[in-house]
């Protein structure tokens, strides 16, 4: 009975993971497989091989993809590094600084329009042209937008593969 409360404690945990892995600042695929590690401690690890090598496959692929959206997404419309440093900062301050404190939306409204500002702030620093800026600033988040997307993809795919193979919970 007691390792059928911590399957499912571990399984809430890997929730968390695919909300970590849409919501920057909260860890994501590797909270996934981290719960499955600690399952197959407890069960042992024959019995989650398949999952924990999906879930460590997803967490490499995630990080390259973050990278690379964010990436893509800011060369597209031809952002600079002052704009992907704006945007950083701006995700900061949109989750921890002000933005939280706005009567509506609080930090999911920070961790939206934080990284916009940031980027936009960024660019016009290094341009000087406010449409431009703002182009740069629009292809920084959507391209970020897009990355955590295929991560929440990739977030759910580990724990369904997780769940299938170690459905049911045996004692």
């Amino acid at each position: 009975m007691e390792l059928t409360y911590l399957y499912w404690l571990l399984v809430a945990v890997m929730v968390v993971g695919i909300v970590g892995a849409v919501v920057p600042a909260i860890p994501g695929i590797s909270l996934i497989a981290g719960a499955i590690f600690i399952w197959g401690l407890v069960k042992g690890f024959s019995s989650v091989s398949i999952a924990l090598a999906v879930a460590i496959v997803f967490l490499l692929l995630s990080v390259g993809i973050d990278f690379l959206a964010t990436y893509l997404g800011a060369r597209q419309a031809g952002a600079s590094k002052w704009g992907q440093i704006g945007a950083m900062v701006g995700l900061v301050v949109g989750i921890l600084g002000l933005l939280p404190a706005l009567p509506v939306g609080g930090p999911l409204f920070g961790i939206i329009l934080g990284p916009l500002l940031g980027a936009l702030v960024g660019e016009f620093l290094f341009r000087r042209d406010l449409k431009l800026a703002a182009k740069a600033a629009v292809g920084i988040v959507v391209g970020t937008v897009v990355g955590n997307l295929i991560q929440g993809v990739l977030a759910i795919a580990a724990v369904v593969v997780f769940l299938w193979t170690t459905w049911p919970v045996e004692q």
